[in-house]
């Protein structure tokens, strides 16, 4: 028996031990291959892409300004290959190469490029692994495209933000727990629901650049009230984003109980009905809050504790709004602590929320990265112009040209142009210039300004405007498109231009961590001197906010009371948050 044993043990040895070898070659190696070819696939492919898309005429299908150029214009060529990676590519991806030599070591630094390349595309653990990476291309090659942020999340709103995921992955529609949640919510007229789950159902309001800041605000406010966040959309916003949540969608399905509105009790009936019976009893199930742009609503006190202790009661809360409403949130004490465990710099909720939530779809994505290899890739710098004529009826277009020529040129955004016949330094560089306006006159009018003049410091101007619409349209679902293209573009850049009030801008400032040249509204006519003036926060502007402190009292100055708050630069009633003091 012995021998039998001995001879069993040494038939099982040499059948397990190759295979042992081969799987840890496999996992060994697993980590190179995949980076070799992603690299290949990906960032070689595109560029292949963009000589292709750049020696034609339009190079961006949506129609507009195209200044026709090629890759010599832009100057350079492609250097030395480092492990695949062209050197443009390893700048993009902001990443040390190193050229392959074949020594024992390659594989090793191919490895650790690998795990910085993940860590780079999941900016710093923001981002949940174990996506399928081909249903939402944005997620891994928006990386190659943007510089590396310096604000990192932090682990705390890491850890809330994977909590978040998995409440949204139990709670979330078609599943067991939600049917039976909506049920026993419609069928309750009272606070006598049930329900493992409480929901925050977000409805659209107003343009793209209003919905997008109002769905990070309702986000944050879902994940402060361990509320799963389900958007309504429509057609007009089919195929703009990625699904943002693992294993789950955010859209609200179209056979929920409550999708018409109908019969919905509204925040400001619940606030009458709780003061008149001083009683925290027969609260709705479902609750309607709108929190639009009006100065004197019944909102004003929706940052108050006793509200948000009244709204903590109600399982389902449908909310409206057209605002960045996280400033009246930092002014709930509670809240306030989360938000400052979660967002150390306070100035950075917008950028990394943002960058969590908004996703191009693979549409979409397309669009953008062919645009940008084709015009944008190869600049020396970037300057992103957005102009937004609230009255182009009767505002003349020439008053708008001298507002943006005074702001840029004074601020040395662009060059001035030289009264020579031709400039030639001796390190000639290109900047180029993107323009996204309803009109197409801003866009020409620039172009046509740096074609037929040199500049002064010898740089070579390229101005392209992607769309021109005319004017702003509603449910409109390319429309939407057009916008959510440029302002990811926009997002792109190295300097930003906006125009005050602009939420198009807002979206742009906080997803590429750039606090822009403010444009100044034209009031008479007249252009302002000084014609624009820097921003000093990435956040949004909050246009309406709480005008009274939660005993009713009128708030007579924010600074004092809301150490975080400061007012807008282009809009005096609103307030924005700031990191500490400015």
């Amino acid at each position: 028996m012995n021998h039998t044993r001995l001879r069993m043990f040494f038939v099982m040895f040499f059948i397990a031990f190759p295979v042992v070898i081969i799987v840890t070659l496999v996992n060994r190696n697993s980590s190179f291959i995949l980076f070799k070819g992603f690299s290949q696939g990906k960032v070689q492919g595109g560029l292949e892409i963009a000589q292709n898309v750049t020696n034609t005429t339009n190079g961006f299908e949506l129609g507009g300004i195209v200044q026709n150029t090629t890759h010599e214009n832009l100057g350079g060529k492609e250097e030395n290959n480092y492990d695949g990676i062209s050197s443009s590519a390893c700048k993009l991806i902001m990443i040390f190469c190193t050229k392959s030599t074949g020594s024992k070591n390659a594989s090793f630094t191919s490895s650790t490029n690998d795990s910085i390349s993940d860590r780079i595309k999941l900016v710093d653990g923001l981002l949940a692994s174990g996506y399928d990476e081909a249903s939402c291309i944005s997620r891994v090659e928006s990386h190659l495209y943007r510089k590396v942020s310096p604000h990192k999340p932090s682990p705390y709103l890491i850890s809330k933000l994977r909590n978040y995921e998995e409440i949204h992955r139990r709670c979330g529609p078609y599943g067991r727990t939600y049917h039976r949640s909506m049920r026993n919510i419609a069928h309750s007229k009272k606070n006598g629901a049930t329900t493992m789950c409480k929901y925050l159902i977000w409805t659209p309001a107003n343009g793209l650049g209003n919905q997008m800041i109002s769905i990070v605000a309702t986000f944050l406010y879902a994940i402060l009230t361990d509320r799963v966040l389900l958007v309504k959309f429509g057609k007009d916003k089919h195929g703009l984003f990625c699904e943002p949540f693992l294993n789950s969608t955010w859209i609200l399905p179209i056979n929920f109980p409550f999708w018409n509105g109908k019969h919905i009790e509204t925040y400001e009936i619940m606030l009458k009905k709780e003061r008149a019976r001083n009683s925290k009893q027969d609260l709705p199930s479902v609750l309607f809050i709108n929190l639009q742009h009006k100065r004197n609503g019944p909102e004003k006190f929706f940052h108050c504790d006793h509200s948000q202790d009244l709204l903590r009661n109600v399982p389902l809360l449908i909310l409206q709004s057209d605002q960045y409403f996280v400033p009246s949130l930092i002014m709930t004490p509670f809240f306030n602590m989360e938000i400052t465990k979660m967002f150390p710099e306070k100035d950075t909720i917008f950028h990394h929320l943002g960058r969590y939530l908004f996703h191009p779809s693979n549409d979409t994505w397309r669009l953008i990265s062919r645009f940008y290899e084709a015009h944008l890739a190869k600049a020396n710098e970037r300057v992103g112009l957005q102009i937004r004529v609230f009255n182009p009826a009767s505002t003349p277009q020439q008053a708008i040209m001298d507002l943006v020529l005074n702001c840029t040129i004074e601020h040395k955004l662009l060059p001035e142009l030289s009264f020579q016949t031709s400039v030639s330094p001796k390190n000639q560089t290109v900047k180029v210039v993107l323009v996204t306006s309803l009109h197409p006159e801003y866009g020409h009018n620039l172009q046509n300004m740096y074609l037929k003049k040199p500049t002064v410091t010898g740089e070579i101007i390229h101005v392209y405007q992607p769309s021109h619409e005319e004017h702003q349209k509603f449910n409109d679902n390319m429309h939407n498109t057009k916008a959510w293209i440029e302002m990811y573009l926009l997002s792109l850049s190295d300097v930003l231009v906006t125009t005050s009030l602009s939420t198009f801008g807002y979206v742009a400032q906080g997803l590429g961590n750039l606090k822009p040249w403010l444009l100044y509204r034209l009031v008479k006519n007249k252009t302002h001197f000084p014609s624009c003036e820097r921003d000093f926060s990435l956040e949004p502007c909050f246009h309406t906010p709480p005008k009274h402190h939660c005993n009713g009292n009128p708030i007579k100055d924010y600074v004092s009371s809301f150490p975080y708050l400061r007012k807008c630069k282009d809009y005096g009633f609103g307030f924005k948050l700031v990191n500490g003091s400015i």
